[in-house]
């Protein structure tokens, strides 16, 4: 299907977006009662005035349920858009008609409807393959088409803006700032709590629509996790998306069984899926706009470091203490005296943006006696180049500095009132940036490091739970850590005093006593632990001292022994913690901060969705506090950051091997120049009912690395088959544009020379859930004689919005045609959709493409004309 959203030519009917029919219709239908009736609800009401006001002037036709004369000219006219506005009585009978008359999208208006008829509705949606807002929606907004579908108040002006919420209130209110802001929008959709169209389905339709540069979207929650970050993934690849989320108060954790789970929050976890996701986070509705502005410009930006240049001191201080809340380092103040014209600011900002220890630039100017504001702005104005380094005005005051904003704004610098909102801008630049590199990493389920014991893993955790026991026993835990070769201490069980000091003779002095309990989460909390023992007395009289200890502390707790362990001595060792906590929706989270006994009252908590690559395991090690100890330190040498890394590689593996984790502390973890050491541990696990390798508990899907293959082609040539990824885009672009002309015509029915950039971006950054492209690869010399892989085909499906179907494209180099690789393709291809569960493969195909016509033939498709375009054959086949 996504081959065929983006043609250049006019596509057949369904060739469109699925929620075409919704947003964009041809011709509508209107159940609100009689135009010249009093209108039967406050939301007919409503609707009606929207209209008027709006000027919508496609085909529009009012209808009463009772009709029914008229079904069958409705449905040869196919409407593409039922609006329903009326009584919750007869909302479910207008629904009926509309898929009786074939609609493709329907809104309900009607508000204060009950679950059960809201459960209804859908199902009668589903049944007709309507595609339903609502109900309890306030409707949407297309200013292009001059079309207010809804109660939020008069039609927003056109612009480049879509907004998406799902709060009814906060989207009439943003709408009513816009409005005196003069910000204008291609799309306003306010979902509300009960539609069916959900904010997944809206993003992948804004990610396509070419009227939309960015995309601002207000939300409370999501009701599944990997949909929305499949979505929310491929629309910021595509263009900028800027997220406010309410709700960022602490959820209730219920029982934490680890230190991770309890010092996690909620709103901290979608933190970290926003970033993974590319995207950027604001706390107020009108940081949304700003950071659109932003965002929309064409700056390239690099990194965090902000410099400043004002004509005072104060401003520039406000700056600064902003830049330093939001993490951001200021790179220099460059104060140009209260008396600084325009001749003063232009070298400055020159300077300023070739200095290459700089990120972004500031200009601050406040209005001072004699001053011209304006004539500052204009000669900044000549030298500023949108395209360049990021530069953020700030003209203080108001009726003064009006007009100096408004010259600025014109030639596209982002311009603010205050210092701090200046900042906050720049902040949003850095975040976009820093977020889509996170967005770029593909990580497989396993690193490059050694296999690990993953079936070993899988019997220990079994074995658990057979005895119905979720916590680990502390060897357990480790031996569970070193199936996965994470470096423990070694660890043995003593069920008395003499084998406690058998043990440490063995062992060796010191050693680390610690109590051995399925009761008891926090050893230290019951004086759980000792350190330090250094001689066979002592360990007699601390384990007969720790047991009456735990005895008094918890009375009820089983007793298992008392482990036995080395001391850890890593010469320059940092205390650190690696844990994981489950999160609702999200699931497995990774984090990571300073560890010991005050973990829980230093609360450093850095953390990321699985899974991980190195890239993302040092990025996750650099949000934390901890991270500054890490380096030289109290005269110690640096800690082994690349074991720290590969340790949170390991425990990624874990994560994606082992769905039946729930909760997992390594702490501490005793990392110094010599290597990273898992001192103790604790892992909480339960039941989990899925396949082995579907990864369905991930909210991120890892690239599937076990898909790649090596295929002999005829010739002798050996192709490399494997799932594309984002740093395939280049290689991708270069085969798009050494098609011939008619294979280029065959693939996408237009005759482009190349991908355009958002339809590259589309089609290199997959989730592999929703998606499958299969690329071939041949290694060739190129003219510097080199060796380059070159793509030589392509191979891809999308599932269908029936969640049960799936469309095909495939496409392969002219030099390779004829040897077998077209078919090989689409063999591999109906494979991964089969094991996606998938009943159904199809594919549009040109009429005149007898090529491909006659491989889908041999493959058993079912070749068949296709009733909405003479120029197309729809080739279909079970999987």
């Amino acid at each position: 299907m996504l081959c065929r959203r983006l043609r250049a030519r006019d596509p057949p009917a369904v060739d469109r977006h699925y929620l075409t029919p919704l947003f964009d219709p041809r011709s509508i239908v209107v159940f609100a009662g009689a135009p010249d009736a009093e209108p039967p609800t406050a939301a007919a009401r409503a609707l009606r005035a929207s209209l008027a006001e709006g000027g919508y002037a496609g085909p529009l036709t009012w209808l009463d349920i009772a009709m029914s004369g008229t079904l069958a000219d409705l449905a040869v006219s196919r409407a593409d858009l039922a609006l329903i506005a009326l009584p919750a009585e007869q909302v479910l009978a207008a629904l009926e008609i509309v898929g009786r008359i074939r609609c493709r999208g329907a809104l309900v208006l009607s508000s204060g409807l009950p679950g059960a008829l809201c459960h209804e509705l859908h199902q009668t949606a589903r049944r007709y393959g309507v595609h339903l807002l609502g109900p309890n929606s306030l409707g949407f907004q297309r200013p292009a088409l001059k079309l207010n579908a809804s109660a939020l108040g008069p039609l927003a002006a056109a612009g480049p803006l879509a907004l998406v919420s799902q709060s009814g209130a906060l989207t009439a209110a943003m709408l009513d700032w816009a409005c005196s802001n003069g910000v204008g929008f291609s799309t306003v959709v306010s979902l509300g709590p009960n539609t069916a169209v959900e904010l997944p389905q809206v993003l992948d339709y804004l990610g396509a629509d070419g009227a939309t540069q960015s995309i601002l979207v207000y939300m409370e929650g999501i009701r599944h996790a990997r949909r929305f970050m499949s979505a929310l993934r491929a629309a910021a690849h595509a263009k900028p998306v800027i997220v406010m989320k309410a709700g960022r108060q602490e959820a209730a954790r219920g029982v934490a069984l680890t230190h991770s789970a309890s010092i996690v929050g909620a709103d901290e976890v979608f933190d970290a899926a926003l970033r993974r996701a590319g995207v950027v986070r604001v706390r107020q509705f009108t940081q949304l706009f700003s950071a659109a502005q932003c965002l929309a410009s064409r700056f390239r930006p690099v990194g965090q470091r902000l410099a400043i240049v004002t004509n005072g001191g104060g401003p520039a201080v406000l700056a600064a203490d902003a830049a330093g809340q939001l993490a951001l380092e200021v790179a220099g103040v460059n104060d140009l005296g209260e008396d600084a014209d325009g001749a003063a600011y232009v070298p400055a900002l020159q300077a300023a943006v070739a200095d290459r220890a700089v990120d972004g630039v500031l200009l601050i100017h406040s209005p001072k006696q004699g001053a011209d504001p304006l004539a500052v702005a204009q000669a900044v104005g000549e030298v500023f180049q949108p395209a360049a380094k990021p530069v953020i005005g700030c003209w203080m005051g108001e009726a003064r500095a009006r007009a100096a904003r408004e010259h600025l704004a014109g030639r596209l610098m982002p311009v603010f009132r205050t210092p701090e909102a200046a900042v906050d801008a720049f902040h949003s630049i850095a975040s976009f940036y820093r977020n889509q590199q996170l967005l770029q990493q593909t990580p497989p389920p396993l690193s490059h490091l050694a296999d690990p014991d993953t079936e070993g893993a899988r019997l220990l955790i079994e074995g658990a739970l057979a005895e119905r026991r979720r916590v680990l026993t502390e060897m357990e835990s480790k031996a569970l850590l070193a199936a996965f070769h994470v470096p423990v201490t070694r660890t043995m069980l003593a069920r008395s005093a003499g084998e406690a000091m058998m043990i440490a003779s063995q062992l060796g002095y010191p050693v680390a006593l610690k109590i051995a309990s399925p009761d008891i989460a926090h050893k230290s909390d019951v004086q759980g632990v000792v350190l330090d023992v250094h001689t066979a007395t002592q360990v007699r009289d601390r384990y007969q001292e720790m047991l009456e200890s735990v005895a008094r502390a918890a009375p009820g707790a089983r007793i298992d022994g008392v482990t036995v362990q080395p001391m850890a001595q890593l010469a320059g060792g940092r205390e650190v913690y690696v844990g994981l906590t489950t999160d609702e929706p999200f699931g497995p989270v990774i984090t990571f901060g300073a560890g010991g006994l005050m973990i829980e009252l230093i609360a450093d908590r850095a953390m990321e969705l699985p899974p991980l690559n190195q890239f993302l395991a040092r990025r996750l090690i650099e949000r934390s506090r901890a991270a500054e100890m890490l380096g030289e330190w109290r005269g110690a040498p640096a800690a082994d950051r690349e074991a720290l890394e590969h340790l949170l590689l390991r425990v990624s593996e874990m994560v994606c091997a082992l769905p039946q984790l729930r909760q997992m502390d390594i702490n501490p973890v005793i990392v110094g120049p010599g290597g990273a050491l898992a001192v103790d541990a604790r892992i909480v696990i339960d039941d989990a009912a899925q396949p082995p390798g579907s990864y369905q508990h991930l909210a991120i899907l890892p690239y599937p690395a076990h898909q790649e293959r090596q295929w002999p082609l005829k010739g002798g040539v050996l192709a490399t088959v494997r799932p594309l990824h984002p740093d395939d885009a280049e290689m991708l672009q270069a085969f798009v544009r050494g098609l011939s002309q008619e294979s280029r015509w065959f693939r996408f029915a237009s005759s482009l020379p190349e991908l355009p950039a958002r339809m590259l971006a589309r089609f290199t950054l997959i989730d592999y859930d929703r998606e499958m492209a299969l690329v071939a690869l041949v290694r060739e010399r190129g003219a510097d004689g080199a060796e380059h892989e070159r793509v030589v085909g392509v191979a891809r499906y999308v599932t269908n919005p029936d969640g049960t179907s799936c469309e095909f494209s495939l496409v392969v180099a002219d030099d390779f045609k004829g040897r077998g690789l077209g078919s090989r393709l689409m063999l591999a291809i109906m494979d991964a959709a089969r094991a996606k569960g998938l009943a159904e493969i199809m594919g549009l195909i040109l009429a005149d493409n007898t090529a491909m016509l006659r491989l889908m033939s041999s493959l058993g498709f079912a070749v068949a004309p296709y009733a909405e375009d003479p120029d197309f054959k729809v080739a279909t086949k079970a999987l």
